[in-house]
């Protein structure tokens, strides 16, 4: 490959077609090949990241386009948030007017029913990999863990929480 567009260009395109249940499916691939692969970043670059992007209104899939803005500047967040999208796109099209076609089938609702737990796998290794990048700290570890406590057993609003952590980071125990 030559250059960091083209390799952006590449590696988001072959990824987008993996990316089942979304962008944050493809969370520990974009991880490895950012911060392992190519050294793009830091550990603590792509947490970051991950958190702007999902802090940020609009699609999950904001973090390529950081991913590719800090790689490459505004041309990077171009080339990254096409090749991821534009596969995808295409590919959904031509599948939803063939899978149309086959709405009666029983293969048809067996392939659906399996790729629900498939999709919550990939999303489970993704919140995997984003709390061992942003863990850093015992501190971190403890907020973290007590963020999933409190979400799971409580009707407490994820913003409050959001906002909590906001403040233990800006008083500096991050």
């Amino acid at each position: 490959m030559s250059g960091p567009l083209a390799t952006l260009a590449l590696r988001f395109a072959l990824l987008s077609l993996f990316a089942i249940g979304g962008a944050n499916a493809a969370i520990p691939e974009m991880h490895r090949l950012a911060v392992e692969i190519e050294g793009w970043m830091s550990n603590r670059q792509f947490a970051d990241m991950y958190a702007i992007s999902q802090l940020s209104p609009g699609p999950n899939v904001i973090i390529v386009t950081l991913i590719g803005y800090h790689v490459a500047g505004i041309a990077g967040a171009a080339v990254a948030t096409a090749a991821m999208t534009g596969p995808t796109c295409v590919f959904a099209f031509w599948i939803a007017r063939v899978w149309e076609r086959f709405k009666d089938r029983h293969w048809r609702n067996a392939i659906q029913a399996g790729l629900v737990p498939l999709a919550i796998g990939f999303m489970a290794a993704s919140a995997y990999v984003v709390t061992r990048a942003a863990d850093v700290s015992w501190v971190a570890a403890a907020l973290t863990a007590a963020v999933g406590v409190l979400m799971y057993l409580g009707k407490l609003n994820p913003l409050l929480l959001l906002a909590a952590g906001g403040v233990i980071g800006l008083a500096g125990l991050l």
